[in-house]
C-alpha cells in the first residue's frame, strides 16, 4: 500500500550515473564540525562500542548506524545528525564493533543481523526519551530493519525508521557488489577488512586462521571464511539467509521507509521489492531513478541532502507521503 510512486529527488546535471551519485559525495563532501561527546558502553559478553552524542535537552531521540566499514563520523553519519539536531531532536551516531579506530576485544566484530548491538544501544539510551525514531544506511538499514521485524525485540518507545540504500537481500546484493563494474568498490571494503582479521588473528592465534585469506576474493568469499562462521552461521548463504531484511519486513509494525535509489551500483533488483510494497501496512518504499548509494547530493552545494531531507519529514510530520 504505502508504495510512493514519484520520488521527487532531481540529481546535480553533472552527476549523470550512480557511480558518480556514489563517489563524489562519499570522497568530497564536508560537514560542519558537530559538538558530538563520545560515550564507550559495556556490552553484556564483554565487550564495547562507542557512542556519539548530540543533546539538545529533547524528549525525541534519533539513533543513526552506518554502514559496511563507515563509522559514526562518516559524512553522511555528520550530514544526517545535523539535519535532526538543528531542527532540536537529540542524536545519536554510534559505531559497530570494531570501527571506531579501535580494534574491539572480542574475536568477532559486526555483521547485517547484528541486532543483539543496536539493542544494547538502545536499552542504555531509552531511560531518558519518550519516542525513538532509528536511521540506518546500507548494511545498518539492513540491521535496523531486521531488528523491527524481529520477534519480541523491538522497544516500544520506537515510534519511526528510515533506512537508506539498504540491501534487503543480502545474497544478490553481495553478488552484485562483486561484479567487474564494482570491482572498486568491494576491492576497497576487503582491503580493510582482511586487515582487522590480520589484527584478530594475531591475538587469537588458536580461534581465527590467516590461512584462508589468501583465498578471499570477493566479499562472499570473505563472509564464507570470515564473516559466517565467526558469527555463529555455517556459511555466507546460511548468513545471508538468516540475516536479510528482506524477510523481517513483513513483521514490522511502525511505519519504516525504505529508501533505494535505482541505480544503486550496490543493489540487486531483488532490493525493489514493488509488488511487496504495496501489501505491507508499515512500509514505504520510495525508490527514485537517481541517488546511487548513500548519495542524493543536493543540486545546489549549500542545499540540504535529499535522503536527510525525507528522513526528516518521515520522522517530524504524522503523515507522509
Amino acid at each position: 500500500m504505502p508504495l510512493i510512486e514519484k520520488p521527487n529527488y532531481y540529481h546535480p546535471f553533472f552527476m549523470f550515473n550512480g557511480h558518480i551519485q556514489t563517489i563524489i559525495p562519499a570522497i568530497f563532501r564536508l560537514v560542519d564540525t558537530l559538538p558530538f561527546e563520545r560515550e564507550r558502553i559495556n556490552t553484556p559478553d564483554g565487550d564495547f562500542l562507542d557512542l556519539d552524542w548530540l543533546r539538545n535537552g529533547s524528549r525525541h531521540l534519533v539513533i543513526i548506524s552506518h554502514g559496511l566499514e563507515g563509522n559514526s563520523r562518516r559524512p553522511y553519519m555528520s550530514g544526517m545528525a545535523k539535519i535532526f539536531m538543528t531542527q532540536g531532536y537529540d542524536v545519536l551516531t554510534w559505531n559497530f564493533r570494531g570501527c571506531s579506530e579501535e580494534i574491539n576485544l572480542k574475536p568477532f566484530f559486526y555483521h547485517s543481523g547484528a541486532t543483539y548491538d543496536l539493542q544494547t544501544v538502545i536499552d542504555h539510551a531509552a531511560p531518558d526519551y519518550d519516542d525513538i525514531s532509528l536511521i540506518g544506511f546500507s548494511l545498518g538499514g539492513n540491521l535496523t530493519l531486521k531488528y523491527l521485524g524481529e520477534p519480541h525485540r523491538c522497544s516500544p518507545k520506537i515510534r519511526k525508521a528510515v533506512t537508506i540504500s539498504v540491501p534487503l537481500d543480502l545474497a544478490s546484493s553481495c553478488h552484485k557488489i562483486s561484479s567487474k563494474e564494482n570491482l572498486i568498490y568491494s576491492q576497497r571494503f576487503l582491503k580493510t577488512l582482511k586487515l582487522k582479521i590480520q589484527l584478530k588473528g594475531a591475538k587469537y592465534p588458536d580461534l581465527l586462521s590467516l590461512e584462508h585469506l589468501i583465498h578471499v576474493n570477493t566479499m562472499r568469499d570473505f563472509d564464507d571464511f570470515y564473516t559466517g562462521p565467526l558469527h555463529g552461521f555455517q556459511n555466507a548463504k546460511d548468513y545471508y539467509t538468516q540475516c536479510s531484511s528482506i524477510h523481517f519486513l513483513p513483521y514490522i509494525r511502525i511505519p519504516t521507509l525504505v529508501l533505494n535509489a535505482k541505480n544503486d551500483p550496490f543493489l540487486s533488483p531483488e532490493c525493489y521489492p514493488h509488488a511487496l510494497g504495496k501489501e505491507l501496512e508499515y512500509i514505504f518504499m520510495e525508490f527514485p531513478e537517481h541517488g546511487g548509494h548513500v548519495g542524493f547530493s543536493p543540486r545546489r552545494r549549500k542545499d540540504v541532502y535529499w535522503s536527510e531531507k525525507r528522513a526528516w519529514e518521515f520522522i517530524h510530520f504524522e503523515n507522509y507521503a
